[in-house]
């Protein structure tokens, strides 16, 4: 039985399950699930200036981005807060820009603002393009040529004490793979393929199916975070787990570049992403996105993702203020929460 997500929901349009999610959370931990993201909106970026001009607008450095590679990258307001993040996927024509259900026309817009002269077509290609993604170690065994995520180094002397990890830039290997792309990514591997030949694809895999609740499940447990979910509007890198992957620390200027520096040499950023343990939450009504994280009566931050796991049981991504303890008893409407400090 295939279920999909509510029509109301912002990842409609793909299956939820395929009737039994525990066992597709299982699937994804232990072997390979595909997933089925399509509904990821996707930018394509051709010209011979796309490179050096992303690299100028985003926090990546990506001047030298090459076929065969992929990374992450964000836009920032001019006060550093996160407004847009999105993988980018190099194959020496394109570089193939995809985010978050619904942030598509948000990122194009400016883009659009931003080319001046500059020798680039930005466009959605959310018609021509949808990602699948390949969810678990058995991935890796799927497409043994790409290699894991590379992760560049900052000397560690930059670093004030109790600052990020000294990483700069994750870059992801890219290879031709049915007539579209493979990228490998933290969790698996990423397929970007033609939609029109998106069935086709499924079929020649052979890989077992799972609905987006179990991957939502196992970014949760990875303590992913997710643009919309795990960030407001003032949401800054440094609190959230996105400084490795989406923040090139030594690279020139770009918007909100300021903050960067300033929270990444103080080492204090004002909130921090934390999984929470959550007890006393009926099974089919978890906590929403936005629900209030309270200790003592005060609200102290916010849920982001909560899901159902099949072993650690309701958990929940969610953001509070820094100074709130590992220890802390909380409460997420009328359950109990605690802090998950591993």
């Amino acid at each position: 039985m295939v279920e999909d997500l509510d029509p109301g929901s912002a990842d409609a349009g793909v299956p939820a399950h395929f009737g039994d999610p525990m066992r597709e959370q299982r699937l994804l931990e232990t072997g390979v699930g595909l997933v089925d993201r399509s509904n990821r909106e996707v930018i394509a970026v051709p010209g011979e200036e796309r490179a050096s001009w992303l690299h100028t607008l985003t926090t990546q450095h990506l001047s030298g981005l090459t076929a065969g590679q992929g990374s992450e990258l964000l836009v920032l307001s001019p006060n550093g807060h996160v407004e847009q993040h999105a993988f980018v996927t190099e194959d020496g024509t394109t570089a193939w820009l995809d985010t978050e259900p619904g942030a598509g026309a948000g990122l194009l817009k400016y883009l659009e603002m931003m080319r001046f002269f500059t020798r680039v077509e930005p466009r959605d290609a959310s018609a021509e393009i949808a990602v699948l993604s390949l969810v678990g170690p058995g991935a890796a065994e799927l497409f043994p040529d790409l290699a894991a995520a590379r992760v560049s180094a900052v000397p560690a002397s930059r670093f004030a004490a109790g600052s990020v990890p000294p990483q700069a830039t994750s870059l992801y290997s890219v290879r031709a793979c049915e007539g579209g792309l493979a990228r490998r990514v933290p969790l698996g591997v990423d397929l970007l393929v033609p939609r029109s030949a998106k069935a086709a694809v499924v079929e020649k895999l052979g890989v077992a199916p799972a609905g987006l609740w179990a991957y939502e499940a196992v970014r949760v447990a990875a303590r992913v975070p997710r643009l919309g979910w795990e960030t407001d509007h003032r949401t800054i890198p440094a609190e959230i787990g996105l400084m490795a992957a989406g923040v090139h620390l030594e690279k020139g200027c770009y918007r909100g570049q300021e903050t960067v520096a300033r929270v990444h040499n103080l080492g204090r950023p004002p909130r921090r992403q934390v999984l929470l343990h959550l007890d006393g939450v009926a099974t089919d009504h978890p906590p929403a996105r936005g629900t209030a994280v309270e200790l003592d009566g005060r609200a102290v931050g916010f849920v982001g993702t909560a899901v159902r796991h099949h072993e650690l049981g309701m958990i929940a991504l969610a953001v509070v203020k820094r100074n709130v303890p590992d220890d802390a008893r909380l409460t997420v409407g009328e359950s109990a929460a605690a802090i998950d400090a591993e």
